[in-house]
This record gives C-alpha cells, structure tokens and sequence, in this order.
C-alpha cells in the first residue's frame, strides 16, 4: 500500500472509525462541514479517484463515497462530477478544496519539527516518458528524497498524451504542448532528436553523408501505428524512404538496438551522446528540436512535496540543459 501524506495518516483512524457516527450536535444539519470529510475531499481532489484516495487514506471506497456525500449535504451542492477516467471538482468543489487546504496547512504546522519546517512526507506520483524518467526525474527524485527521507516518489515511465483527466498522477511530463482541462501545462525543457549508428555498423554499411542516402538504411524508432504523441511524429518527414528496422515503444530498445547495429536510430541526444559507440550522423541536416512540457492540476502544485519534487526537476533539467539539446562537450 502507498504510504499516506502526513495529514491523512492523522486523520485516517477518524475517519475509518467514526464513519458512522453521529456527532451530538448534528454539524450536517447545521451546514457546517466536517473536517475529516473536507480533507477526503482534498485526496479525491488531488488524484480524481476515489481509489487512489482509499488508498492513499487507508480506508474503503465505500467509506469516501459516504464522506463525500455528507460533504456536499452539509455545503449544499455537487463537489464531483463523473468524467472520462475520474472525478472533477465543481465550482463550489474547487471552493471547498481551498478551505480543505487550509486545515491540512494548520494540521501539517502543528506537526513541524523543532526547526519550524514541517517535514514532507507522504507520496508524489510523477508520469514521464521513458528517457526523461531514467536521466532527469529519477536524480531529481533522489536528491528530493536525500532532504526528505520520508517522502516516497513513484515514477510511471509511459510516452503519451497528457491525460484529459489528471487521474492518479501528481505530475506528467509530455512531449509537445498539451490541450488539457482544468489543469497547468508549463514548458519545461528543450531536446533534440538526432540520427544514429554504430560503429561497427557504419564499418559494415557504410556512413551516409546525404539524406538520400538514408534511403538505403533501415530505421530504428517507434511502432509507427502504436505511436501516440504526435510530436514524435517526425521519422517519416526527415528520411521517408528509409525501411522499418526495430521498432518499439520504448526508447531505450531504440538506443539498444541501435548499438547492436540493427539499423540507424533517432535518438534522443541526451541518451545516444552517453555511449561512444554510437556516432551522430547528419547533425548539421537532421536536429529535430522537442520540447517536454509539465503537467499538473494547480492545486497539486500547491502541495509542499510536489512542489519540492517539481522544483527538483526544474533544476535538474537546466543542469542537464546541454545534453538535452546535444551540445554536450
């Protein structure tokens, strides 16, 4: 099971306990809101599931489903509506999760070290693509991790469109600027695509020093019908008459394969440049530049341990801004 967030491992036990319980002064029929049920609220918010919120609070679905429908009894109105993949906040939600933010900031100051600095804890839930994943959030989750040991930071490698819903994900990193809903999409950092190839490859093959001369190589890239990021679209328009060699979804069997002399890749630089037996071919004609964009819903970046983690992986990809973009020497 994830490791609750801070304020929610308190209130957990409440919650599980007393979901049936009537207080003496009945606060629902004095439209009073609870505060355990405004801090459900807040996890059903922040993933649009109730599972993950179960989860992440330690009890059952059937238990959120109850406090969010006392919830809106008490406020008078509809907090969630159904939508593609999970829940969204209505106006009077997105009302209500500011007020269920303030309690979690009292709960988590009561709860500050002697310094003052409440320590982060809990779960940040980051999607990214496979690359980006292993070379910047990865560091970047590790250096969060040695300043707040007990803050976990689950890392689901997966190249897609931003999600429409932001279900289950504190942050997604994509390529290409996204359309989302009710939700923050940033530009995060520049890449480049270059061409590839062994050197035994080229020794067996030969190097090309054209672009018509691509055409009798075979590629190594993407399954061209699994392909879902439109911006990653591009083999077909720099080297059209190149035939398919591996392909796969994932970018580091295109690196692999590649070294093992299956074809020609394009590759991400910032991976390719790390191996000396790969060489760049063409950079001055084949440079396809890229651009990985942050996404989040905004109250998610408002949380202390997202934005430790986003703040991470700024720093990390300006660090690393060189080999990005293939200039590094």
């Amino acid at each position: 099971m994830h490791a609750m967030r801070p304020t929610m491992r308190k209130i957990a036990p409440c919650i599980c306990k007393n979901a049936d319980v009537v207080d003496s002064v009945d606060r629902h029929s004095l439209g009073r809101p609870s505060a355990d049920d405004l801090l459900v609220l807040l996890a059903v918010g922040r993933t649009g599931r109730f599972t993950s919120a179960a989860e992440d609070l330690g009890v059952n679905h059937t238990t959120i489903s109850r406090r969010i429908a006392a919830l809106e009894k008490s406020l008078g109105g509809r907090l969630l509506v159904r939508a593609a993949g999970g829940w969204e906040l209505t106006d009077l939600g997105r009302q209500a999760l500011a007020a269920a933010e303030s309690v979690e900031s009292v709960v988590d100051a009561l709860a500050s070290d002697s310094s003052g600095q409440g320590r982060l804890k809990g779960v940040v839930r980051v999607s990214a693509t496979d690359g980006f994943s292993a070379y910047i959030a990865a560091p970047a989750a590790a250096r969060v991790r040695r300043r707040h040991p007990d803050l976990a930071v689950e890392i689901v490698a997966t190249t897609r469109r931003a999600s429409r819903q932001r279900s289950g994900m504190d942050v997604e990193i994509v390529v290409g600027r996204p359309q989302v809903h009710r939700a923050e999409a940033l530009p995060l950092a520049d890449y480049v695509l270059g061409l590839y190839a062994s050197r035994d490859y080229l020794r067996e093959r030969g190097t090309p020093h054209a672009i018509e001369e691509l055409a009798e190589h075979s590629l190594v890239y993407f399954v061209d019908s699994m392909l879902q990021v439109d911006d990653l679209d591009v083999a077909r328009s720099i080297a059209p008459e190149m035939r398919e060699s591996v392909s796969s979804t994932n970018v580091f069997v295109h690196v692999e394969a590649t070294r093992a002399a299956a074809g020609i890749g394009l590759l991400p630089c910032f991976m390719a440049d790390r191996h000396p037996d790969l060489v760049r071919l063409l950079p001055e004609l084949v440079s396809t530049k890229l651009t990985y964009w942050l996404v989040a819903r905004s109250e998610a970046l408002r949380r202390r341990e997202v934005a430790a983690v986003v703040e991470e992986i700024r720093d990390t990809a300006e660090r690393e801004r060189d080999r990005l973009l293939g200039t590094f020497r």
